[in-house]
């Protein structure tokens, strides 16, 4: 495992998802080392210990499940709120209480900076994975400052932080296709960046960090430049999963017109257990890079609506209409990844085409919404992904988990 050097100031303690001030004394630096590791037990001397960021979102849930997967100890950070936001995770959720427990939450906030040098001088992970962030788009030109402060600042608060605590640890930093905007496709890692919303801004600032940290105080914090990513998982706000969910409510009688923006954006869209895969595979090379990550190929709005109501056999004609206000002030109209450098150095590429994402995600709504799935998405996992994801974990135990029954087995 990696270690921090030593230092002085306030140690926060975590303990059950909560943190403690005044656990210690503040000049008590050795005490509060040998508490937060005293339940630490020795079979763990050589178990990686990773940290993530946004834990329970759509990408911070698939890769927990990789990481214990691969016999790694998964910290995850959770926002405080009245209501639980935990359904992507419950499924494997497991009782801190238990020894052979190897997935901790933690309540934490981004935007406190006190708080994040005690996060990383606390746990000094092996790895860090900075997936949180305000990713909305179109919210982001809602909630500017809220963006800006999250996602940029957010992501300089973590840098500085194992800086300053002298950790090993490796960074992750979830870049965005967002940040290419209007520059043309394909776009590669030396393609400029001419961002056309807020949440892109926030994230081509926090690219630019990672770099200074890498760079100026040789950090390993590399950039995963992230394309369209889409699962069962996808928050229901997103397009995607609008017109999936909506197909599903179409046929189950319950909804009857489906409003979407512009039909005409065209995304480089793959499956997000892949690229999460593509994420872990950054962080063990010998050097940290920016990479893009991507399918090659590029599908319109449109395109995605046609597949999935012919999937479920509907007419998109007689549901879909266009509504004024999903439309952004400032359109990105095309991003299309180039890859090579992602095939070259990782030997990564997707599985996953786009119309099998589409089914995928069209018989995972449909499940959801109590009916029967046509089928071909669980056999689409099956046949191509044999180890980790699994349509019973990803999709049947995560609609459970919505439901309140999941089972802790």
């Amino acid at each position: 495992m990696s270690g921090c050097a030593g230092t002085k100031g306030l140690i926060c303690i975590f303990w059950r998802g909560f943190y403690n001030k005044e656990a210690f004394r503040e000049d008590d630096f050795n005490a509060r080392f040998l508490k937060l590791r005293e339940n630490t037990r020795q079979d763990r001397s050589q178990m990686k210990r990773a940290l993530i960021t946004g834990i329970t979102g759509q990408d911070g849930s698939y890769l927990a499940e990789l990481l214990l997967s691969k016999g790694y100890e998964v910290h995850g950070i959770i926002r405080r709120a009245s209501t639980f936001n935990t359904k992507r995770i419950d499924h494997i959720y497991q009782d801190p209480n238990q020894p052979s427990t190897r997935l901790f939450l933690h309540h934490g906030d981004l935007s406190s900076t006190e708080w994040v040098l005690n996060l990383v001088y606390s746990f000094a992970p092996d790895e860090l994975y900075h997936l949180a962030a305000q990713s909305h788009v179109r919210v982001s030109f809602d909630m500017p400052e809220y963006t800006g402060d999250i996602t940029g600042l957010g992501t300089m608060r973590l840098l500085e932080a194992i800086r300053r605590a002298g950790c090993k640890t490796r960074f992750y930093q979830a870049s965005s296709s967002e940040m290419f905007g209007s520059a043309k496709p394909p776009q590669s890692e030396t393609t400029l960046f001419e961002p056309r919303s807020p949440y892109a801004v926030a994230k081509v600032y926090a690219y630019w960090m990672t770099r200074i940290y890498r760079e100026g105080y040789q950090l390993f914090a590399s950039n995963g430049i992230l394309f369209n990513h889409e699962s069962p998982r996808r928050g229901e706000t997103f397009v995607t999963r609008k017109i999936t969910r909506a197909v599903a409510a179409i046929v189950a009688g319950k909804q009857d017109t489906l409003f979407l923006g512009n039909l005409d954006a065209r995304r480089d869209w793959g499956y997000a257990p892949e690229y999460v895969e593509a994420i872990w595979k950054m962080l063990q090379q010998d050097a940290a890079e920016d990479i893009v990550i991507g399918t090659g190929e590029a599908h319109s709005v449109r395109e995605f609506v046609e597949e999935a109501f012919a999937y479920a056999g509907l007419d998109w004609h007689k549901h879909v209409q266009m509504s004024e206000r999903y439309m952004r002030p400032l359109e990105v109209d095309c991003l299309i990844a180039d890859t090579r450098k992602a095939r070259e150095k990782l030997g990564w590429e997707t599985r996953i085409d786009f119309k099998e994402l589409v089914t995928i995600m069209v018989d995972a709504d449909l499940e959801a919404a109590g009916l029967s799935p046509l089928g071909g998405g669980k056999a689409i996992l099956e046949k191509k992904f044999s180890h980790w994801n699994h349509w019973q974990n990803s999709v049947t135990r995560l609609m459970e988990a919505v439901e309140g029954q999941a089972s802790q087995n």
